[in-house]
Formats: structure tokens, C-alpha cells, sequence
């Protein structure tokens, strides 16, 4: 049995389409779990029936906080998608991806995810302590 192309293609290779497309739909849950390898440190939740993306950080310091969303911004500009970005406290930083066009996911918003994982922001992140 022979993967689509589609299911071959990484998902920091492709790009986001635009969520004015008439054909774009919310997808299943279904086709959600299987892309969710492909972002394993996010969780998919489920908030009042629309279905998003969320993952959180720690960072060093409050505007340690507003550079990483800086720098998310950049990403979510150049992808024309973009995510729910919330600083919780002072050093809790937290980013919700959905495509409210649709009113739940669609492959964009893994797109998004794959590609914020790859973004350079180790410096801005608290260290965990070492065991």
C-alpha cells in the first residue's frame, strides 16, 4: 500500500494556504491524531468544541516573553497564519494555534506548529534543572 504524497511531504516544508479557500474544513480528530507525531510537544485540546493546537514555555524573563513572541510573529507573517499568543505572569508563555476562518484545524495550523518548533529560542527559554 503505497502513503500519499501528501502524508510524505514534512510538514516544515510546505506552506500555509490561505484560510479564504472555499474548500478549506475544520478537520477530524481523526486526521488530527495522525499529524500529531509530526508535533509531538503540542497537545491537541479541545476548547468549548473547536479543536486547537496548544504548547506553553518558560521563559527567562518577562521581556524575554515578548522577544520570543516577536519572533513567533515573524514566522506567523510570512506563513500568513496566526496564532493566539498569551503571557501568563510574568514568564509563562503560551501559543494556541486553530484556523478561525473554519472554526477548528486544518493542516495550516500544523504547519504552523512544525515550523514554530524549528525557530531558534533556546536562549530565551528558562532551563529546566538538571536531574
Amino acid at each position: 500500500m503505497a502513503a500519499s504524497h501528501r502524508s510524505l511531504t514534512r510538514l516544515t516544508d510546505k506552506k500555509c494556504v490561505p484560510c479564504n479557500l472555499k474548500e478549506l474544513r475544520p478537520m477530524s480528530e481523526d486526521s488530527a491524531q495522525t499529524l500529531m507525531p509530526q508535533v509531538p510537544e503540542w497537545s491537541l485540546v479541545n476548547d468549548g468544541g473547536v479543536m486547537k493546537l496548544r504548547r506553553s514555555w518558560t521563559v527567562r524573563t518577562f521581556s524575554k516573553g515578548l522577544d520570543f513572541f516577536r519572533i513567533v510573529s515573524v514566522l506567523a507573517e510570512s506563513e500568513g497564519h496566526h496564532p493566539d499568543l498569551h503571557l501568563v505572569g510574568w514568564n509563562n508563555v503560551t501559543i494556541e494555534i486553530w484556523t478561525h476562518a473554519v472554526g477548528g484545524l486544518t493542516e495550516n495550523d500544523f504547519i504552523l506548529a512544525a515550523k514554530i518548533d524549528k525557530l531558534d529560542v533556546l536562549d530565551l527559554l528558562r532551563r529546566k534543572p538538571s536531574d
